[in-house]
């Protein structure tokens, strides 16, 4: 990706910050599943049908009511429409749910109605480590691992402060693992509270652990990410990409999915891609729409989680162009240029041969 392309979702990354695998759980805690998937390796089969293991996790929006209070009704409308669109998974409490501006009680509660509408169709995974210590943290990703999902997150800026090294960081995953019963984890590079993006060592070091089945990845270097994959080979982490600009990429070279924001605005898209990019019937399509995603990212991150809302909004969904987080309203010429947007992702729809998912 060119260096403007990367400056720029680093720059928007900044604004917004206000197979199946079988997991031993022990201290009583029932065996979880991260990623119940059906799906069968990649490979051709006998009617010569292309078949991918590879998966779509959407970074959840929360939607609100217009008293502000999160619209529940609408929280399983929304969650029914990323499945609709070939969601593998779901990723609840996240920053895009605008986890910072909720309370505990309202993270739990949103996390446990989205476990308890998927009802194990998919695994759900949510951000649990929040608190001031290290034990606060562990409590919380206890509470919340309770309400049903398959993994708890770990923001790595969570585990250590910015000025401290990585032996630090790797120290307070350590005390944190030895806290929490062996629950399944996962960890998300979220540039909230400030941006750790974990280095080869740390990388290493939690694969080592047996603890991780998920990774959220903003490295956005793609030699970086490259060099990560290649770490994971057979670990039963799973490893997904948040920089739509890498997916093709990524998913060439190992990476189990995408979790990206644009997925916010057309799911059915990056479901699609994430079916293709290893298919050779149709690499021509895969490059065209992996082009086409990348020059409109920045136009659709502009006023982020809104302008989300105000597509799906424009697609038929029913929610409500609010947020806790936005600092202002969407401006006529934003709304404009995402009207163009829609138009032009109706005709990617068209060259793929897909129709737009409604609810």
């Amino acid at each position: 990706m060119k260096e403007k392309n990367n400056s720029s979702r680093r720059n928007f990354l900044e604004k917004i910050t206000v197979g199946s695998l079988g997991v031993a759980i022990a201290g009583g805690i029932s065996e979880k599943l991260f990623a119940e998937d059906k799906a069968q390796p990649i490979s051709p089969i006998n009617n010569n049908e292309f078949v991918s293991s590879k998966k779509f996790v959407p970074v959840m929006l929360t939607p609100y009511k217009q008293n502000g209070q999160i619209d529940f009704d609408g929280l399983s409308r929304l969650t029914d429409f990323y499945l609709a669109a070939g969601a593998k998974g779901l990723f609840a409490n996240c920053l895009s749910s605008e986890m910072y501006s909720l309370s505990p009680e309202e993270r739990l509660a949103l996390t446990r109605h989205v476990a308890k509408r998927v009802n194990g169709a998919v695994s759900v995974v949510a951000t649990g480590s929040f608190g001031e210590t290290l034990n606060d943290k562990a409590e919380f990703t206890k509470r919340i691992y309770h309400t049903g999902i398959n993994a708890v997150i770990l923001i790595t800026g969570h585990f250590a402060k910015k000025e401290e090294n990585d032996d630090a960081l790797i120290a307070g995953f350590e005390k944190f693992f030895n806290l929490t019963d062996n629950i399944p984890t996962g960890t998300y590079e979220c540039p909230s509270p400030y941006k750790r993006v974990l280095t080869p060592q740390v990388f290493k070091y939690l694969l080592g652990t047996n603890r991780l089945i998920y990774h959220k990845d903003t490295t956005i270097d793609f030699d970086k990410v490259k060099a990560k994959i290649n770490l994971v080979q057979n670990n039963r982490l799973e490893f997904y990409d948040a920089c739509i600009a890498n997916a093709t990429n990524s998913l060439q070279t190992g990476a189990k999915g995408m979790s990206a924001i644009c997925g916010n605005f057309y799911p059915e898209i990056i479901s699609w891609i994430c079916a293709n990019a290893t298919n050779p019937d149709r690499q021509g399509d895969v490059q065209f729409i992996q082009e086409q995603l990348t020059k409109t990212e920045d136009i659709i991150s502009t006023n982020y989680s809104l302008s989300a809302k105000y597509f799906l909004q424009k697609r038929g969904v029913p929610i409500e162009i609010s947020g806790r987080t936005s600092s202002s309203p969407l401006t006529a010429a934003q709304k404009q240029t995402l009207d163009e947007v829609y138009k032009t992702f109706i005709g990617w729809c068209d060259r793929i041969g897909i129709k737009p998912t409604t609810i």
